[in-house]
């Protein structure tokens, strides 16, 4: 900082300055001797001991050389003394102030350099997500049926046993109540209706039958529930998808030929079909419907010889049962069973993803194993 050299502390006259030249001469060694110092301030700290040290009201430069050489100086020299502060002042001051804001920005972008992102290095990678199979199986089959008219209707998981059961032709003391078996919902004492977990999709298709005239083309996916005990081909919570076509003049040719379209669709054309009699209670005639094995290509033979696993030997998998609908259930919506006709049908969508890709165990589509699930892009 300014040093006892420049005579700060001593008037004019004890330097022996008596002449306008050598006084400002002296100036301009207090000139030099700033800019030299005030290169040295590369901080906030150092920048404010510096202008103490230059402006400071009791010891600083401007106030020694006020003191100690303007005031004291004889009329002659007083004019030039203070010509040569105002300009040492004027410059101190602006120079200082320069100084902050360069220290004020030297330290916000040291503190950039610390905090910046370099984006030229690798970013964390996060693992990116997929739909369920089971979902990928849905989109399938939706967009399946989508193209060629079909609508898709979703409707509640817990429904009344009317719609479950007895306006699909399923009364109370059916046989068939038996083989759906499902959970009951525990009401108060006194509601008007028992509720159940539904056991199948087909209670909407009363219900869009209930609000829609014909002609009705629906599918309708979703879960549904049935007393199983889980083992590798059962569960008490699967996924199912139904559909229904209701017309005038629909044919079990139009049958045949949707589910022919659908089915090439899901395996590829190289399946072969075929329908077995079968009975249902809400279709009339009702078939068991077959596709070729895809596993063995309908020979019955594994790869590595002997009977094949899948179809054991028969060549046929049995894929879903369907019909036409049953007149009786046309009576419950309203429609005129002499002059509509239609067809159902219902497939599990677990089973559809079993076949397709091989998987062995239901029961890992619910166990949330990620080791699986990245199988399924």
């Amino acid at each position: 900082m300014p040093a006892a050299d420049l005579g700060l502390d001593k008037t004019l006259a004890a330097l022996g300055l008596t002449e306008a030249a050598k006084v400002a001469a002296r100036f301009e060694q207090v000139f030099s001797r700033f800019d030299s110092q005030l290169q040295t301030v590369h901080d906030e700290a150092a920048w404010k001991l510096f202008r103490d040290a230059w402006l400071g009201r009791k010891s600083g430069v401007l106030t020694q050389i006020t003191d100690n050489w303007l005031k004291p100086a004889t009329p002659e020299l007083k004019r030039v003394v203070g010509q040569e502060l105002n300009k040492l002042r004027a410059h101190v001051e602006s120079q200082i102030e320069a100084r902050l804001a360069a220290v004020e920005s030297g330290a916000e972008e040291a503190a950039l350099t610390r905090e910046r992102v370099d984006l030229s290095l690798p970013g964390v990678i996060h693992p990116i997500g997929s739909h369920h199979l089971i979902r990928q199986v849905l989109q399938e089959l939706e967009d399946i049926f989508f193209s060629i008219g079909f609508s898709i209707v979703e409707g509640p998981e817990i429904e009344t046993a009317y719609y479950n059961f007895e306006a699909l032709n399923i009364p109370e003391f059916h046989a068939v109540r038996d083989d759906m078996d499902t959970f009951y919902i525990d009401l108060p004492k006194g509601a008007p209706t028992p509720l159940l977990l539904r056991t199948h999709t087909s209670p909407m298709q009363i219900r869009t039958m209930e609000k829609r005239k014909p002609p009705v083309r629906v599918i309708v996916p979703g879960k549904v529930y049935r007393r199983d005990n889980p083992d590798a081909t059962h569960s008490f919570m699967f996924h199912q998808v139904e559909g229904l076509a209701v017309d005038t003049d629909i044919t079990f040719c139009d049958f045949t030929g949707t589910i022919e379209y659908f089915v090439k669709q899901y395996f590829g054309p190289s399946v072969k079909t075929r329908f077995r009699p079968s009975y249902f209670p809400f279709t009339e005639p009702s078939v068991e419907f077959d596709v070729s094995c895809i596993f063995c290509g309908g020979s019955g033979v594994a790869a590595g010889g002997g009977t094949c696993g899948k179809c054991k030997g028969s060549g046929w998998i049995e894929l879903f049962g369907a019909g036409m609908v049953d007149p009786a259930v046309y009576g419950f919506v309203n429609y005129d069973a002499k002059k509509l006709s239609g067809f159902a049908f219902g497939m599990g969508m677990d089973r559809l993803a079993m076949l397709k890709y091989g998987i062995d165990d239901i029961q890992v589509f619910f166990q949330n194993d990620v080791r699986f699930l990245k199988q399924f892009p």
